[in-house]
């Protein structure tokens, strides 16, 4: 599958890059810097940005999907959605934030009174780039959030599927390693089961 990549140098990104080429994907990885990009088969690293959506498309025309792995925060959702349509692209993946995660009915995980401050600004934003996907009337998208804690880790290939709420472990820890999210995101990509849908992964 061709697929283009945005935001390949980043900590998801960079495994997502690594985990799609290991499955002999050609991926156009996308930066602002693309020699922060490793190199390797399959890797063709394209300088782009993600506040540029006219060269953004132009960048990602052609391909089978578009995933991007960007800060919410320091993006805007609405150009990423208008360079996806720009390019005719079939199919839209988004690395999604856990923040808008139901704890509880009606209830999200970055508005409960324990969330890290820090963190509330990205996970906001999350939430707004979902709202907006959800609004979108033809676009093909898929939203994949991880677990609360997202970090390094181990690439195990054993994880659980949820939909809208945080998947909580029975230690009461709710985290999923940057490399197992990566595979559960080309499994998605693979064989679609969420398409105009958000989904999590988690331990």
């Amino acid at each position: 599958m061709k697929v283009a990549l945005i935001g390949a140098s980043g900590n998801a990104g960079s495994r997502i890059l690594a985990e799609l080429a290991r499955r002999g994907h050609a991926v156009t990885a996308i930066a602002r810097d693309p020699s922060k990009i490793a190199a390797g088969a399959h890797v063709t690293a394209v300088k782009a940005d993600a506040d540029a959506p006219e060269a953004l498309a132009k960048a990602i025309a052609g391909h089978d999907a578009v995933i991007s792995s960007v800060h919410f925060a320091a993006s805007d959702p609405r150009k990423l959605i208008a360079a996806v349509k720009a390019a005719g692209v079939p199919r839209y993946l988004v690395v999604g934030g856990a923040g808008s995660l139901e704890v509880a009915p009606g209830a999200r995980l970055a508005d409960q009174p324990a969330f890290p401050a820090a963190y509330k600004a990205e996970a906001l934003a999350g939430g707004v780039f979902l709202d907006l996907l959800k609004a979108e009337p033809t676009l093909n998208w898929t939203f994949l959030s991880p677990s609360a804690l997202f970090t390094s880790g181990e690439r195990t290939g054993k994880f659980r599927i949820g939909g809208d709420q945080l998947l909580t472990g029975a230690d009461g820890k709710s985290w999923i390693s940057f490399e197992d999210y990566a595979v559960a995101l080309a499994d998605e990509l693979e064989k679609p089961a969420h398409e105009r849908k958000r989904f999590t992964v988690g331990y």
